[in-house]
């Protein structure tokens, strides 16, 4: 079971040498949740691209790319964040705040992961490979946008959509246009739960000048958030006409609108733990939908 704990206790700087641990924390792998954000969008897209049947070799590449570049993508915002964690309380004991872990080899460690990622990119389509240099670019600018923008979940939900073209690119050697609804959707979803994750942090953000949707909505982050699911939703349906999808996969939107509903009433009173809690919950909307697009085609095996 995924949990979190907020520490209340003073970061330590200190100088001790770098341990396994410490770039296990860096790059969040003992918290996958991220890894299961991105990965969930990645198998609808393959699946649809490739009419149920998606090749082997796309979809380790594809499981693969997803770790390895959001893990890439957390050390790089702990870089950016290195001297604004240590004055929140979320993140204060992540390794760049408390010096568990250096600049450089958090820049080190980046670059590696980056690198492998790309190798995995080769084994694919021309391209795939050159969308991979904006998918990096995006990564890259997120972090930063918080000092810049009220809007950066719109640059992160540009960056974890970044692998739905990519894979239809992959699998299908195309970028259809039915591809851009899939692109859209993830993104309008992904600032929803992303101003989850950012109204846990809302006080300390507003304190060492951070910007968020979060801060930006205030008092109306219930109405956003809810009218960004809807939008969602209504994109998803959108995506499923396109692409003649069945009634299985109407169905599993109609289970992702109740898990909707479920977060609208998690967050109802801005606590921090439930709004963790509902950003979390938000696995369980990736994989009930790509259930319903696997079952669209396990039910109409002629179309695969």
């Amino acid at each position: 079971m995924l949990r979190t704990n907020f520490y209340f206790a003073l970061p330590m700087n200190n100088t001790r040498p770098s341990t396994l641990g410490s770039y296990l924390q860096l790059t969040r792998l003992n918290r996958p949740i991220g890894i299961y954000l991105v990965l969930w969008p990645t198998l609808w897209s393959l699946w649809l691209a490739a009419k149920g049947a998606p090749d082997i070799k796309n979809l380790i590449i594809f499981i693969l790319g997803c770790i390895l570049m959001r893990s890439a993508g957390c050390v790089i915002n702990d870089y950016a964040d290195r001297d604004f964690d240590g004055r929140v309380r979320r993140t204060r004991d992540r390794p760049l705040a408390t010096g568990a872990v250096s600049s450089l080899e958090a820049i080190s460690l980046f670059t590696g992961l980056s690198f492998l990622a790309f190798l995995l990119v080769l084994f694919t389509n021309s391209l795939t490979i050159k969308l991979s240099f904006a998918g990096l670019v995006l990564a890259v600018c997120y972090p930063f946008m918080k000092r810049y923008t009220h809007l950066p979940q719109i640059v992160l939900g540009a960056a974890f959509a970044w692998s739905i073209p990519m894979a239809f690119a992959a699998q299908a050697g195309e970028l259809p246009q039915a591809s851009w609804l899939v692109y859209t959707a993830v993104l309008l979803w992904t600032v929803c739960y992303d101003t989850f994750y950012a109204m846990v942090d809302r006080e300390d953000d507003l304190r060492v000048g951070v910007k968020s949707t979060a801060v930006l909505f205030g008092d109306m982050d219930r109405v956003m958030t809810g009218a960004l699911q809807v939008l969602t939703l209504v994109t998803l349906v959108m995506v499923g006409k396109r692409f003649e999808l069945n009634w299985f996969y109407y169905l599993s939107l109609a289970v992702a609108a109740g898990l909707f509903g479920y977060q609208q009433y998690l967050i109802r009173n801005r606590e921090r733990n439930a709004c963790f809690a509902a950003f979390l919950n938000n696995n369980w909307v990736g994989m009930v939908i790509f259930i319903g697009i696997v079952g669209h085609y396990a039910l109409s095996p002629e179309l695969s």
